[in-house]
């Protein structure tokens, strides 16, 4: 299901921090960031403004008073509304209960990796596993520091979620890659010929000719409807 009035994850967690308590903008930024949201949720000041006016607009969210600490310049703190808590809830319920299609980055660029030779895909692919592993590394020892080590698990699912997915991506990634080197991925041949022949130069007509009939019915090279 889509937001009919606003589908940003930064309105939600600031919705989630006014349901708290009373803010004001920057003091919203400080909490997500001290809560290590920003692994979670994209993060920026210029963005929030942006978003607490929506939500503002919206009857989500509200002046509550204006401050001045010194000569500092005066700030808004905000409150949730009704509404607001109203939308939080049926959000947060909507997130947790309804898969939704997501676009990874990663995955665009499996779906997309014919375009280069399969040796080179495999050598990339290691590097990612490479960095995918420095990240798991890395975040083994920040879930052993103090800050995170006594937290009670319900302030850390969103960081064990990650873990998971990243280790799940590194180990399919891993895996794929010695497939490759093996010559063992479906269709890695045709793959492999088909640069071949674009390395010494045969007409695309030929190229296409050897790709047809492990194409899908429809999907011919030669075919733009």
């Amino acid at each position: 299901m889509s937001r009919r009035v606003i589908s940003n994850p930064l309105a939600l967690a600031v919705l989630s921090c006014l349901w708290e308590r009373p803010m004001y903008p920057y003091e919203i930024t400080t909490t997500l960031r001290e809560r290590g949201k920003e692994d979670s949720i994209r993060l920026n000041f210029g963005s929030l403004y942006a978003v607490i006016k929506s939500l503002e607009k919206h009857g989500f969210i509200e002046e509550a008073r204006f401050e001045r600490e010194g000569n500092r310049p005066e700030r808004t703190v905000y409150e949730i509304t009704e509404a607001g808590r109203t939308e939080t809830t049926d959000w947060l319920r909507e997130l947790l209960e309804t898969p939704a299609k997501e676009y990874p980055a990663i995955e665009a660029g499996l779906s997309l990796m014919a375009i280069l030779p399969p040796p080179e895909v495999a050598e990339l692919l290691r590097t990612r596993v490479a960095g995918l592993t420095a990240d798991l590394e890395h975040r083994a020892a920040l879930a052993e520091s103090p800050e995170v080590a006594g937290l009670p698990e319900i302030f850390t699912v969103e960081f064990d979620y990650k873990v998971a997915l990243m280790r799940a991506e590194r180990d399919f990634i891993a895996a794929f890659a010695d497939r490759l080197d093996r010559g063992e991925v479906g269709g890695q041949s045709v793959w492999a010929r088909m640069h071949e022949m674009l390395a010494q130069g045969r007409p695309v007509d030929e190229v296409q000719a050897v790709l047809a009939p492990h194409l899908p019915e429809g999907v011919g090279a030669g075919n733009h409807e």
